[in-house]
Formats: C-alpha cells, structure tokens, sequence
C-alpha cells in the first residue's frame, strides 16, 4: 500500500506525456467500478414489466446488487438514482434501498439529466467518492416509461420564451430528429440502413448469449391481458431485439412524426422501454481492502451544450471534449457506446467523428435494445464493460444526446483482462 501511494506521489508530481498511459496507471485513490449489472430490458406498456412500478423494478436490482457484491451493506453510504420521468424518484430511491437491506444509514437520492442520468448518477458518486465525502457508493439509472415519458404538461412562462433556443426546447424528441436529418442531409435509408445494423448486432450478442453476463434474472408479476389475473414470470433476456430485421422491411414502415419530417420511424429509432441498470464504486484502495473484485477504472465525465433544435447531436460536442480534457484520440478508444435516440443523430455522430463501425455498439443499441430513459446512461457502461471484457478490449468510451440540447460522455478502463 505504501508503494502504491508513493507511486501515486510521483504520478501527480510528473504527469505523464501519453494521455492513455495515464489513463491506464494504476493508483490508490483510482474510482473503480466493482460491480455492473442491470436488469433485462422490457418493451414499455406491453412487456414484462408493464405491471412493474418504478420502485419494484429499482427494489429487485437493488437486492440483486446485495446479493452479486458480497458486501455488507452498511457500507454503502449513498445511492444515486439517474431517472427522467418521475419526479417522485427520490422518495423511491429511498424506500427501495431500505426494503433491498440496505440500513437506514445509506442515504439516497435522484438526478435527472435526461438520457444521460444514469451516467450523470455515475458520476455524482464518483465525485462524491474523489472528495472524500463518501468511501463506497451505488449509482443507479431506471425507468419506467410505461407509467412515465419526458412530455412537458405546459409550455414555458412567456418570459421564457421570448428566446427561440428556450422556445426550442419544446420541441418533441421526434423533432429534432428530423430537423437533424434535414439540416445534415442524413437521408431515411442511411437511417434505415443504420437501424438494420442495431438490429444484426444486437441479434448475434443476443443468440451468442453475450448479454448473460451482464443481466440478473429479475422475478416479476404480470397481469394477463385477457383475464385480468396475475402470473409470476422470471425476466432473463432484452424484449427488443427483433431477428430477422433487414433493411426492405424497415424502409416499409410509415415516418413516425409526419409534422416534422418523414425520415424518422418507429423503426430507426429507440424503442420505448422499461429497465434499470446498477454500477457500484469505491476507490481501488478501498476495493483491495475489502477484496472487491475491480472491473474498471472511472476516469471521468463531461457535459457539453449545442443547439435544442439539434439536441441528438450532443455526442459530436460532448466526445471531442472529453477526449481533449485526457489528451486521448478515438484512435486509443476501443469500444463506443452512443445511445441511439434516432438513427439520424446516431449516424451523424459516427461520420462527423469517424467512429469505425467495428468500434460503434458492437452489441447494437437504444434503436435493437430500447431505451429507458434515465437508465440508458448506465446500462451502456454494463454493456460496454461486460463487451470489453469479452473481447479483452481496453478503453471504453460512453456517450449521450440530451434532451434540450446538450451531450454528456465518460470514459472507462477495462481491467479484466
């Protein structure tokens, strides 16, 4: 350990010239992931937690997580809930961690940066762990989007609005996936052509049994349509994979926002979805302590603004920033995870930066697997990890478009290898 700190010393006293080679030391105070899992991904209002709550679904991976980690709870002392649609998500983080083991000691809380959320709760707790408010912490992403959606109720106060980048931010999603694809010339076959692709990878991950890894098999009730009753089903595999697909048979389906455009579909963009996704994180000294077993190294995260007319685009600001912040290159980067809210911004963002389809969501995306709002952000980096792991990868990178326009990205170290 006095080694360790030492080397640690020196590091931050001579900072190293190559930007990877600094991310990929080691150091004590290092933020470590130990443990990411998530749950199975269900089509929201018809799927298998269409009868499930918010809570239930946050309780059954919180108990997952006590369980996987082998920790004592009481060492957790706070819990991050990234969620979009509920404002009510606090008191839910709360009780649900209490009903999951975890002791009236571990404090909770919720955060909302719309897709991004569950990263954002990611990083929250990381920071909260570099300064030293906290030694051990547990992020979460989830929703609901049955019960819930990111729909404002009312338009803005007048005085707000006086301002057309404050006016744009009412756009509906759909909107500015359309305007994305107007203003870029992203045309509806290469968006329908970029959906196909989601749809393949996310195929061959799922026959190969490559998500196994990363879901824990989640009990649920379900009620039946027809009679009313309720069934016990046990959740093991995502519901929005669809075999088969191919790019005549995406090009057949009608412009799902006929006011705004008529490129995007329900077809080349996310599918609407209920899940949640679990990261838990401690300092690598503190891991070694305890005999945690370290996944990946937390380097860090960063938001970046741009136009709300254009919101989906968030990845090609926020990337390039976070890149320049650790003096790194795509070229060092191994793995992209970009959440795919439309295929147009999804393919804007990999010519504008050049991402080698190899590199892109290798186990498809948001448009293949479906996109729970406040857990997308998480769910990527259990994905991406347990992908990096398989395929003995290094660097993980993660992104997100927001709504209202603005872009987040992290940056992750596979150690698994």
């Amino acid at each position: 350990m006095a080694t360790e700190r030492l080397s640690s010393i020196i590091t931050h006293l001579n900072p190293l010239k190559s930007g990877l080679s600094a991310l990929t030391t080691k150091n004590p105070d290092d933020i470590v992931v130990t443990l990411a899992i998530r749950t199975p991904l269900a089509k929201g209002g018809k799927g298998g937690f269409k009868d499930t709550v918010l809570e239930a679904i946050v309780v059954k991976l919180m108990k997952e997580v006590n369980k996987r980690s082998n920790l004592d709870p009481a060492l957790v002392e706070d819990i991050c809930l990234g969620n979009v649609s509920d404002a009510k998500a606090a008191y839910y983080c709360r009780a649900a961690s209490l009903a999951a083991g975890f002791p009236v000691t571990t404090s909770a809380s919720s955060c909302n940066r719309f897709c991004s959320s569950g990263l954002k709760a990611i990083q929250d707790i990381a920071n909260q762990i570099s300064n030293g408010s906290i030694d051990i912490g547990l992020a979460i992403g989830a929703e609901s989007m049955t019960t819930g959606g990111d729909r404002l109720e009312r338009p803005f106060d007048p005085e707000v609005l006086t301002t057309q980048d404050a006016k744009d931010c009412m756009l509906p999603m759909g909107a500015t996936s359309e305007n994305v694809g107007r203003d870029f010339n992203i045309s509806r076959e290469m968006q329908d052509r970029y959906a196909t692709e989601s749809y393949r990878k996310a195929e061959v991950a799922q026959k190969a049994g490559w998500f196994d890894d990363e879901i824990a098999p989640i009990q649920t009730q379900i009620k039946d349509p027809k009679t009313g009753e309720m069934h016990t089903v046990t959740l093991t595999k995502d519901e929005g994979p669809r075999y088969g697909t191919t790019y005549e048979g995406l090009s057949k389906i009608r412009p799902a926002f006929k006011e705004y455009g008529d490129k995007s579909t329900g077809g080349n963009s996310s599918q609407v979805t209920d899940g949640a996704a679990a990261v838990l994180l401690m300092k690598r000294s503190r891991a070694q302590e305890l005999g945690q077993p370290i996944l990946a190294k937390f380097c860090g995260a960063t938001v970046a603004g741009l136009p709300p007319r254009i919101m989906g685009i968030g990845p090609s600001v926020a990337i390039p920033k976070l890149l320049k912040k650790f003096n790194v290159t795509l070229d060092d980067i191994d793995i992209v995870e970009i959440n795919e809210a439309f295929a147009s911004m999804a393919v804007y963002c990999q010519q504008t930066l050049n991402i080698p389809a190899e590199k892109l969501n290798p186990r498809g995306g948001a448009i293949a697997l479906g996109h729970p709002l406040g857990c997308t952000g998480a769910r990527q980096v259990v994905t991406g990890l347990s992908e990096a792991r398989r395929t003995k990868k290094k660097v993980l990178l993660t992104s997100m478009c927001i709504g209202t326009g603005q872009g987040m990205a992290g940056l992750f170290v596979n150690e698994q290898l």
